[in-house]
């Protein structure tokens, strides 16, 4: 097995990319993207064109791809990019050894919550409102995605992460509802902070948040 140093330096979008390509059907950058956003959207995010031709020259420039220009006869031309044999084997070994990093959660959404004492709670609700409806659609596009993967079967794996954030989005959008529920509660119990500051915020003392920090610490398991 190759040492860490002589393993191929690839990015988790480039590893995405090389998995575009392991079909072995030589695709361009368009046909990428739109692969992307068919179904990678859902739960990795659909690069820019921007970001994938970057990563595209540089696996290239790494051998584990090869691309060539192909003219339709006229004026337009397109590159095609195919994935060679190097290229084969280092996701392989990608796919099967290399660590899985956890999930990075960027709920926007969410941190309007946390900091919603710098607004009010109509523009809360309206903030999670839009996430209900945004939830909601991106559970019946899945719900679509997963059902025509099923066609092909060389798209199982591909159906099963679709299968997945149909379910998934259909969870956010219920954990959505609740927030809006909850921040009546919230809007109750913020009316009980002391007075607000000259900025308009209550004030949070440092010695306050570290109090409660060594609390939750002595309640945590070891």
């Amino acid at each position: 097995m190759p040492s860490s140093a002589d393993r191929p330096k690839v990015t988790a979008t480039g590893w995405a990319l090389l998995g575009v390509l392991s079909y072995e059907d030589e695709l361009s950058g368009y046909d990428i993207k739109k692969w992307t956003e068919w179904s990678l959207r859902f739960f990795y995010g659909s690069p820019a064109y921007s970001q994938i031709y970057t990563e595209l020259k540089k696996l290239e420039e790494q051998h584990l791809l090869t691309s060539r220009v192909e003219n339709d006869g006229g004026a337009r031309s397109k590159r095609l990019y195919k994935i060679t044999e190097a290229g084969s084997a280092a996701l392989r070994e990608w796919a099967e050894k290399a660590p899985v990093d956890p999930p990075q959660l960027k709920h926007n959404p969410l941190l309007r919550v946390t900091f919603g004492h710098l607004t009010n709670p109509a523009r809360l609700k309206e903030i999670m409102q839009e996430h209900v409806a945004f939830a909601d659609r991106m559970q019946r596009e899945a719900a679509v995605e997963a059902k025509w993967a099923e066609v092909e079967p060389a798209w199982a794996y591909g159906r099963v992460a679709l299968q997945w954030a149909e379910r998934y989005y259909a969870a956010e959008r219920e954990l959505a509802l609740k927030v809006i529920k909850d921040l009546d509660e919230a809007e109750e119990a913020f009316a009980k902070a002391q007075p607000a500051s000259d900025k308009g915020t209550p004030p949070l003392l440092r010695d306050s948040w570290y109090e409660i920090e060594r609390r939750v610490q002595a309640e945590e398991p070891e």
